[in-house]
């Protein structure tokens, strides 16, 4: 099969394309390198099955004759990370609700099957906890910048089912919790990749608000082990399904772990939302997903718990 990656430099993106080939598929992968690096990529450059294409989404024809070459499509590209989100708003919602509705309409064309990446920020500050597909959406007002990005890949979820619903085309979406693993940074607020670099300096690991906010963290692997079983099973087609972990931890918890795992003697500080993003920053005290869709279609669940994480992403840091 030959498959197409958009944000495929990207830290989820570089694990998706490893394993396509992996399993011996030809793989293609477009980035503007906003985000993503070309580092994420480099060892795959001399792969005689992958190609790589630095541009944007919204280059039409490009995207028109790259969604020619392939079967499948996943779009991923997207603005990440609750720092960039909050700092840039207009960048933000134009990127991911711009872009979904290019690949979309380039793929339908042609009829290819397309996977959207979401993200669990859709379920807002909904308390039904674990979080159901099929659950109410609560956000919050949108003088709160903090909500552009949920509301921009809610966009992107009703697009890319309307695109289902209306024209035939096969869409996944996939809403993701709190993916980590080696090659994410910790530019853009990731948390744990944030935790381990400062740990391994010595800093003090900077936990927001009092730290009781809890989540739920799953390795890249298993991620892309979903992604790709998703879109191999057509009863997937027009499908809103989380993808996540469920082993449930606090963040200062999870500084506390870093330090203990690393043998750090950093300190914990204690640093408020309204000086670490924006005055009025509202945040999710859970996240937790329901997992039963998932397992259902395609018998998928983690493998690799938070420990394992943890050592991974510790390993990955300690070589770079």
């Amino acid at each position: 099969m030959r498959y197409l990656i958009t944000g495929g430099a990207g830290f989820v993106g570089s694990h998706l394309a490893e394993e396509l080939l992996r399993r011996s598929h030809e793989v293609y992968v477009i980035d503007d390198l906003s985000t993503g690096t070309i580092n994420n990529i480099r060892h795959l450059k001399t792969h005689d099955r992958f190609h790589y294409v630095v541009d944007t989404c919204s280059n039409r024809m490009l995207m028109a004759e790259l969604v020619d070459e392939v079967d499948i499509i996943f779009h991923l590209a997207a603005a990440v990370g609750v720092k960039l989100i909050v700092e840039s708003p207009v960048r933000t919602i134009e990127t991911n609700i711009k872009l979904t509705e290019i690949v979309l309409d380039a793929a339908n064309k042609k009829k290819k099957p397309v996977f959207v990446a979401s993200t669990s920020e859709c379920y807002g500050k909904s308390d039904q906890i674990p979080f159901n597909e099929e659950g109410d959406l609560v956000l919050g007002p949108s003088s709160k910048g903090r909500w552009s990005y949920a509301c921009s890949k809610l966009i992107d979820e009703f697009l890319a089912i309307a695109y289902f619903r209306e024209k035939k085309l096969p869409t996944v979406v996939g809403r993701l919790f709190n993916t980590v693993g080696p090659r994410q940074t910790g530019q853009y607020g990731m948390v744990v990749p944030t935790f381990v670099r400062q740990a391994l300096r010595g800093e003090p690991l900077t936990v927001y608000g009092d730290g009781q906010q809890s989540r739920c963290f799953t390795h890249v692997a298993d991620v892309v082990r979903a992604l790709i079983g998703l879109m191999d099973t057509p009863a997937a087609y027009g499908q809103v399904v989380n993808i996540g972990n469920t082993e449930e931890i606090t963040i200062l918890e999870l500084a506390r772990r870093v330090i203990e795992m690393t043998r750090s003697s950093s300190d914990i500080v204690f640093v408020p939302y309204e000086k670490a993003y924006e005055p009025g920053f509202e945040d999710m005290p859970r996240r937790v997903p329901d997992l039963s869709k998932v397992r259902n279609l395609i018998g998928w669940q983690p493998t690799i718990g938070l420990e394992q994480i943890l050592r991974d992403v510790i390993d990955y840091c300690r070589r770079g």
